[in-house]
């Protein structure tokens, strides 16, 4: 018997790449359109055309295709904002690629945006636990920390808990995600992210006192 498509020791064809990613695609279709307790394989099936069959070929079952839908979408999410934001050479210019970027994203990738709000509210384990908590957020967090103490160290940000403005940025941004799940097209986007770039970038901006600290102690004058 042939290994399967989906397993970590046998090579995928082209065929099996492109049908494992038209699997991946309606599964997030569906979770979009029907919620995260909706999508069965049975649903994602009819969407793709397809039998169960086919789906237990390319993955060992819906938890395995689920994780495969969360990466896809937070590969992209990746390669969309943070090539970006890595382009720009000052702190604030960092800062408000993010959140342009990410709010783009939601913009342009709705269907993948909303499916990952939703695999992260009903994504469980066999006791009912929550699989995506606060610490998934880690990594991110620590991307924007290093903006913050980048502007900091340089003299444009005032003083501040780079952690805690951290949280404060993804706060906003999932706020407008949930926002665009539950009203749809009624919530102006472009709105949404020109408010947020104001709005952090006069919580950051520098005063005069924290660009005299960043460049050290004033030396005395001799007489």
């Amino acid at each position: 018997m042939p290994p399967r498509a989906g397993s970590s020791d046998a090579p995928r064809s082209f065929v099996e790449e492109a049908r494992r990613a038209q699997i991946v695609q309606c599964t997030i279709e569906i979770i979009a359109s029907l919620g995260y307790a909706q999508a069965s394989l049975a649903s994602i099936a009819e969407r793709a055309g397809i039998s169960k069959g086919v789906i237990s070929y390319h993955f060992a079952g819906k938890d395995e295709l689920i994780a495969q839908v969360y990466t896809s979408v937070m590969t992209k999410v990746a390669g969309k904002v943070l090539a970006t934001v890595e382009a720009q050479p000052r702190a604030a210019g960092k800062l408000r690629a993010y959140i342009e970027g990410s709010i783009a994203f939601i913009a342009d990738h709705g269907q993948e945006a909303v499916a990952l709000l939703e695999i992260w509210n009903g994504l469980r384990t066999h006791t009912g636990q929550q699989v995506l908590d606060a610490r998934t957020y880690e990594p991110g967090l620590e991307f924007l920390q290093a903006i913050f103490r980048q502007g900091q160290a340089d003299g444009e940000f005032r003083r501040f808990t780079p952690r805690a403005m951290a949280v404060a940025v993804r706060s906003v941004i999932d706020g407008v995600l949930i926002q665009r799940a539950t009203y749809g097209a009624a919530v102006d986007l472009a709105e949404a992210s020109r408010e947020a770039v104001a709005l952090f970038e006069a919580a950051t901006r520098a005063t005069p006192d924290d660009t005299v600290r960043s460049k050290g102690p004033a030396r005395r004058k001799r007489r």
